[in-house]
């Protein structure tokens, strides 16, 4: 699944993010979520069920904080709740 790839190639970019700048964790997910977003629509209108959404949304956040990513920190600077980090860029 295309879901599958995209995920491997974020984990694939996780490393080292614990002493990124917000920035650089910003990047990483708008990445993410972008790709997200193309396959999502690449599928006729969209295939991620809320489950699904919300599956995705918990393990963005756990991957970043496996990765030494204070998730909860990183949004509370930027004026976001502690799980809006993929709403700016997010269309699923």
């Amino acid at each position: 699944m295309a879901t599958d790839v995209l995920l491997d190639a974020f984990e694939g970019e996780l490393h080292g993010l614990g002493e990124a700048s917000d920035e650089q964790v910003f990047a990483v997910v708008k990445s993410v979520v972008l790709a997200l977003n193309a396959a999502n629509d690449a599928d006729n209108g969209g295939t991620f069920e809320t489950d699904e959404r919300e599956a995705l949304c918990d393990y963005i956040d756990e991957s970043l904080t496996e990765h030494g990513v204070d998730v909860v920190a990183l949004t509370a600077r930027h004026g976001l709740g502690p799980y809006q980090l993929t709403n700016k860029w997010r269309k699923w």
